[in-house]
């Protein structure tokens, strides 16, 4: 009895450790995923594990009580659920490796090359629980293109600490097996499904289910044998709706890298005035990324104290991003970020700002010439897909202000991120790193008031970070005799 009360004490207090391992850097943003994920799954799933284990049954009341006062704050499964196709969108985007990602390193692998893409400076590899976890979200959703390598770890791990179970664990290897098996035969591999479901079965030889499935397995290969050696190709599922993914998941790769823009003599820095009285005793720094599109990034345009004060007054009003969809504007899984919107009257460091965008633009900024400050928080994963900031559609909600279009998108990243999180455009065929304090400004319309196609852009997911940013969208009325029309279709 006493070897049996001190084991469960031990499992407990080990529990208790790993739990602590994670909160140590507590009073700083995690921008690692895999932490993030871990962290995600412990809160979610596998405290809840542990309150109801059978080594949890003594002093469970004390136990039970201190869970229910926190449990309406803690993670929901959809954030779990959601953690997970952010690992799962940066496997594909960056080209990373599931084994690479179970022990924690960021690597690319194509044929025999591997790249490290960040190396952190602290190694959180994952769990079979973790992995198994990953893998089931995309087997629910049958997306075995993914559920396969993430469950095929998740078997790996599980194999190497059979016999280890842990209070925390939802899973099993019979678990893993069980799930891998059916995702190959969904797949189109009968073999691999059979050998895994005879794993099994040596596991949990009273398991009827799955010797079924042996028997109907077995019958497959005997009735096409050719299937027995017949290599399945995996297909990444279609995304229809983004025609451009190629292009746009190969700029993210480059992590903002352009070293060959250096060489073109048209490309340019200089200190910016625009012939303004604000800014003649400071002038802002003024880099020419591309001409067409015409983008410019301007370095240091707000401070670290500004920065940081437009990200407070911001995050108690975080909600889901949404996107103009028809007459709508709706959450979509293309734009996966959290979104605020500010008036200028919240605090005097917004009227600061719109005033030195007014200076630095030349165009009128103040409402309904212009929308409120809309601040962006990037998180796992965080990203949104190639897209327009101005209006496609006669429709589009985005006409309600009765100010036009948007003529102009003036961003603004508050923040610096680790990895990824750049700004790519597509036809333009070039990214813009994450440069902290810095703005981006591009004009969405030529002067006939037509929409410019090469400023279709979009925002690479963070890789590692936690990316801020702010948008000051301009409109069309208000800016007739500062950016005069032209009915020249190339201006």
């Amino acid at each position: 009895y006493l070897r049996g009360e001190e084991a469960r004490l031990r499992d407990l207090t080990r529990f208790y450790h790993k739990v602590l391992s994670l909160h140590e850097d507590s009073a700083t943003p995690v921008s690692n995923p895999l932490l993030a994920f871990t962290l995600i799954k412990r809160l979610q799933s596998d405290w809840k594990n542990v309150v109801h284990s059978l080594e949890a049954s003594e002093n469970i009341r004390a136990l039970k009580d201190g869970y229910e006062r926190v449990e309406q704050d803690l993670p929901a499964f959809e954030d779990l659920e959601g953690a997970a196709r952010a690992l799962m969108r940066l496997q594909d985007v960056y080209m990373l490796n599931v084994k690479g990602l179970a022990r924690g390193v960021f690597q690319r692998v194509t044929g025999s090359a591997v790249t490290d893409l960040y190396s952190p400076r602290r190694l959180f590899s994952l769990t079979g629980d973790d992995c198994f976890q990953v893998g089931k979200v995309a087997y629910d959703m049958g997306d075995y293109y993914h559920a396969i390598p993430w469950l095929e770890e998740a078997v790996s791990l599980f194999r190497g600490s059979y016999g280890e179970w842990k209070t925390e664990d939802e899973a099993s290897l019979e678990d893993a097996l069980d799930h891998l098996a059916f995702a190959y035969f969904q797949a189109g591999n009968v073999l691999c499904a059979l050998n895994l479901s005879r794993e099994f079965l040596l596991y949990s030889p009273d398991n009827k289910r799955v010797a079924r499935n042996v028997l109907k397995y077995e019958k497959l290969l005997a009735e096409s044998p050719n299937q027995a050696v017949a290599e399945t190709v995996m297909q990444r599922p279609n995304v229809p709706h983004l025609q451009t993914r190629d292009t746009y998941e190969g700029l993210c790769q480059t992590l903002g890298s352009q070293p060959t823009h250096y060489r073109i003599p048209s490309l340019y820095c200089s200190y910016e005035t625009s012939s303004s009285p604000y800014l003649l005793l400071q002038p802002v720094r003024k880099e020419v990324i591309h001409l067409e599109p015409y983008v410019v990034l301007y370095h240091d345009f707000v401070s670290d104290a500004e920065a940081q004060t437009i990200r407070g007054l911001a995050e108690p009003w975080l909600q889901r991003s949404v996107v103009a969809s028809g007459e709508k504007q709706l959450p979509v899984e293309y734009r996966i970020s959290k979104s605020a919107w500010l008036k200028d009257t919240v605090d005097p460091v917004l009227v600061t700002l719109d005033h030195r965008i007014a200076a630095l633009t030349g165009l009128d900024v103040q409402p309904p010439y212009a929308e409120y400050l809309q601040v962006v928080n990037y998180g796992i994963g965080g990203h949104y897909e190639p897209h327009f900031d101005h209006a496609t559609s006669p429709s589009s909600p985005l006409y309600r202000m009765n100010s036009g279009n948007r003529v102009a998108t003036f961003m603004i990243y508050l923040s610096s991120v680790e990895a990824g999180g750049a700004t790519a455009f597509i036809y333009g065929n070039f990214s813009v790193p994450v440069v902290k304090n810095a703005a981006l400004f591009w004009w969405n319309l030529h002067r006939s008031g037509e929409g410019d196609g090469d400023t279709l852009h979009a925002a690479c997911p963070v890789l590692v970070g936690d990316k801020w940013v702010a948008n000051k969208w301009i409109h069309e009325y208000g800016q007739e005799f500062r950016r005069p029309c032209s009915s020249r279709p190339e201006d």
